[in-house]
């Protein structure tokens, strides 16, 4: 999405659908925030660009996604979920329980991204056959605590943009279970069809 005054500027790595960032253009297409996309080829001129992008002030770590908003350089992309939804006033709990659960899950989603980042190159058994049948195990307690189809039933948050990258990214690699928990395929199937979400979709190269 872009227009002739974006509101914000989206730096990332021209990886796909894989990868953190985007977690965070997902955000942003729901939420209607005008952006430029910025991406930056993974390759051999990576590691250059990366302190080029440092030097310039867009990147303090030299990692990517970066979001210019406002005035603001945000880094992080959990970070800049919850900055962007307490910014709108939207995507996060309205209760101080309420906004636990969305941070619980956003942090049960970290460890997972963790170790999926790691398994690309190793290939572990462990991950596939262990850890992730037991990180949507959990994901599906917690949607199914509200009876879904979102973690707070039916007020989507930013965590949800999280969890759905993740099952997204497991499908990518052969890494999804076979079958997930009810409450994760009702959840997948809800937010698949946010008006917004279904049109980013329709750009995205199909799951194999």
């Amino acid at each position: 999405m872009t227009s002739t005054s974006p509101r914000a500027v989206y730096h990332y790595l021209d990886i796909a659908p894989l990868g953190r960032g985007e977690v965070i253009k997902l955000f942003l297409t729901d939420t209607g925030i005008e952006f430029k996309e910025v991406l930056y080829p993974y390759d051999h001129t990576w590691p250059q660009k990366s302190q080029d992008l440092q030097q310039q002030g867009l990147t303090r770590t030299g990692k990517l996604p970066t979001l210019e908003y406002q005035g603001l350089i945000l880094t992080q992309h959990i970070p800049i979920l919850r900055y962007l939804a307490r910014d709108l006033g939207q995507y996060d709990g309205e209760t101080n329980a309420e906004k636990y659960a969305v941070d619980a899950v956003a942090d049960i989603y970290i460890d997972w991204r963790s170790r999926w980042v790691a398994n690309l190159g190793k290939k572990e058994d462990a991950y596939k056959d262990d850890f992730v049948p037991q990180y949507y195990k959990v994901l599906g307690q917690y949607y199914n605590d509200r009876g879904g189809p979102y973690l707070l039933g039916d007020k989507v948050t930013y965590a949800d943009f999280a969890v759905y990258q993740s099952i997204d990214n497991d499908a990518r690699t052969g890494t999804l279970p076979s079958t997930l928990p009810e409450s994760l395929l009702k959840f997948k199937e809800t937010f698949e069809q946010r008006p917004n979400i279904a049109s980013l979709l329709k750009s995205r190269k199909p799951v194999s």
